[in-house]
């Protein structure tokens, strides 16, 4: 699936269900806190997606979108105590790709891939809105919080480390 696809898949699924969005263009930003900026909204709003790769024992791997408020952090532990497994940290930069549909830095929210879990963190849906990349650095999508959990359907464990994120990510 190339980030085109993705794209599409990801507003063809809002439009279907009905969802209250909007896109928001905007000039091609990666960065947390400076995307949030150009498009107007507290960084925590913003629904950050980073694949992560725990592996389970010797020989099992597994993927999950975890979704996180712009301004913290992974808690890989938490990860591996869901897991119950042996290790979690990011997922190679390849296996994030192909997984997500698009590159590092523009992973939506939504898991378009059975191999790949999505869970979010509680602390992003309590907004009434959510801000996230929409698998393109130049387009923002705006959702409905509640129309996020509802169609994402998202697994809801805490995942967020306590510490904020560092700047640039």
């Amino acid at each position: 699936m190339t980030p085109q696809d993705t794209y599409a898949k990801l507003i063809a699924l809002l439009d279907e269900r009905g969802a209250s969005y909007r896109v928001i263009e905007h000039d091609p930003e990666g960065v947390t806190e400076a995307v949030s900026r150009l498009r107007g909204h507290d960084p925590r709003q913003a629904a950050k997606c980073i694949i992560v790769m725990v592996k389970v024992n010797k020989r099992e791997r597994r993927y999950a979108a975890v979704v996180l408020p712009g301004t913290k952090r992974v808690d890989f532990e938490r990860i591996k105590t869901l897991y119950n497994a042996v290790y979690a940290g990011f997922a190679p930069r390849e296996a994030a790709e192909r997984l997500a549909g698009t590159a590092v830095g523009t992973i939506p929210p939504f898991s378009f891939d059975e191999e790949l879990e999505l869970i979010a963190d509680p602390e992003v849906l309590e907004f009434p809105e959510v801000f996230f990349n929409a698998a393109r650095l130049d387009r923002t999508i705006a959702l409905s919080g509640a129309d996020y959990r509802a169609i994402a359907a998202p697994r809801v464990e805490p995942v967020a480390d306590d510490r904020p994120a560092q700047s640039g990510g």
